[in-house]
Formats: C-alpha cells, sequence, structure tokens
C-alpha cells in the first residue's frame, strides 16, 4: 500500500465509497478515483488502473445480485441494444487505455479532473432521465448513434478506470428507449465486457505492476464497496434524490479541483 496502511482505513474507505454508489444505483468508482490519488497517494495511471480493477470486482458482483429482481433472460432478451453499444465501447476501452498510458501524469491529472466534472453534471442531469419506450432513431440510423455513443464512453471509462454507468444508463434509457427497470442492468451488460477490454489494454504498459503489487490493497477496498454498495442500495429512498445528488455533484466538483492541482 502507499500512504495508509491500515486495512480497517482501506475498506472502510471502500464501504464509504460503495454506499454512495449504492445510494444512486451505481458502483461508485467516480468518487473513488479521487480518493486513490488524494487520500492513498497513488499516481494518475496507477489509480486508473486500480479503480478499474476494483470496478471489474463490483460490476461482476452487481449482476447477479440484481438477477433476482431482474432475470438474466430479461436482460439478454435485449441482445440488440447491448451489441450496438459494445460495437462502439469495446473499441474506444482500448483506444482510451492506450491513450492513458502515453499521456504524461500532469496531463492526465487535468483530462481526469476535466471527466470528474463532467460526471457531476450528468449525476445532476441525467440519473433520473425517464424513457420515451421508444427508439430516439429507426434502423441504420440508431445502430450509427449507438456505436458512436458506446465508443465515447468506452474511451471516458478506460480513462477514469470506471464502469461507466453514469453515462450508459441515461444513453440506454434516451437512445434505445429501454425500459427503466432493464436500464441498470443492460448498462452492468455493456460495462464488463467494455471494462476487460480496457483492462486488458493496461496490462500491456509497466504501469500495471501496479495489480500485482497492491493485491491486498485491491481486495480489501473492493470488499469494502461491495458491503457498502449493498449498504447504500437498503438505505436508498431515505435520502430525498434533490438533497442527494446536488450533494454527490458537489463531491466530484471539489474532488475535480483537487485532481486538476494535483502534482
Amino acid at each position: 500500500m502507499k500512504r495508509a496502511e491500515s486495512p480497517p482505513l482501506v475498506s472502510g474507505a471502500g464501504a464509504a465509497i460503495g454506499t454512495l454508489g449504492g445510494l444512486i444505483g451505481l458502483g461508485g468508482a467516480e468518487f473513488r478515483l479521487p480518493l486513490l490519488i488524494s487520500l492513498f497517494g497513488f499516481g494518475a495511471l496507477e489509480a486508473v488502473i486500480l479503480n478499474k480493477a476494483m470496478s471489474l470486482i463490483v460490476v461482476a458482483s452487481a449482476l447477479p445480485f440484481r438477477a433476482a429482481s431482474v432475470p438474466f433472460a430479461s436482460v439478454f432478451g435485449h441482445w440488440d441494444i447491448i451489441l450496438t453499444l459494445l460495437g462502439g465501447s469495446l473499441a474506444g476501452a482500448w483506444f482510451g487505455a492506450g491513450g492513458a498510458t502515453r499521456l504524461k501524469s500532469r496531463t492526465l491529472y487535468r483530462i481526469l479532473a476535466v471527466l470528474l466534472v463532467l460526471i457531476a453534471g450528468a449525476l445532476l442531469f441525467g440519473h433520473d432521465v425517464a424513457s420515451s419506450g421508444r427508439p430516439l432513431f429507426d434502423g441504420a440510423l440508431l445502430v450509427v448513434a449507438g456505436v458512436v455513443a458506446g465508443f465515447g464512453i468506452g474511451v471516458v471509462a478506460s480513462l477514469m478506470g470506471v464502469a461507466g454507468g453514469e453515462l450508459l444508463i441515461p444513453t440506454i434509457a434516451l437512445l434505445f428507449g429501454a425500459d427503466l427497470k432493464l436500464v441498470g442492468s443492460l448498462s452492468l451488460a455493456v460495462s464488463l465486457p467494455t471494462m476487460i477490454v480496457g483492462f486488458t489494454r493496461y496490462s500491456r504498459d509497466q504501469s500495471f505492476k501496479v495489480i500485482r503489487e497492491q493485491r491486498r490493497f485491491i481486495l480489501l477496498m473492493a470488499l469494502g464497496s461491495i458491503c457498502g454498495t449493498f449498504i447504500g442500495g437498503q438505505l436508498l429512498g431515505l435520502i430525498p434524490t434533490a438533497v442527494l445528488l446536488p450533494l454527490l455533484a458537489m463531491i466530484l466538483l471539489i474532488s475535480s479541483v483537487k485532481v486538476w492541482r494535483h502534482s
């Protein structure tokens, strides 16, 4: 571990992040990234790779957790949406990860800070988006729009080491008119292979050695995140959305300033 070697601190931080994510129906990776940089002292690229590893664990556990209320048959019954978005997101994930490994640390810090601001905006204005029940476009135009959107989301998710749910959820709801009960699971079905591709690309860089060096750290924080996600889900509804979302967006904005100034 880097600065903070206390297992309770690592697991506790993961639980706090997971709780925030659970309250809004996400894995919390957006909040984990600035914490890895500011509290635990990891460099930008190391933090992104570690965030990606922990996000993979959280997302992989989230799909079976949701299967009780949203069966796999219902999710993969919408294979056309999943494949359309994956057509862009897999390429975007590879491209984003490749770009991140070539960027100077200072430049990557600045990009991450800007992306945190954009995620805060998506949290405020896209989280409770309503589905029309019908696709925004028809035929080939819908496919093209889906692939382009998927590519952009794949790049952002790979650069930040996140699942990309905050961008995927409004995209699936608005672009494809998917049922809101399905949207979260469809997002996870797209996120998981997208993250695996980005993770594979990162494995080709020497910075990937942080995974071997920090296995204990990853496990402790990932387990804390999973527990926190469960807790956040149980607390869902206790805090009004009108209060919760601006508060979480403010946390991301403050984090973006800290990441921007990090050296």
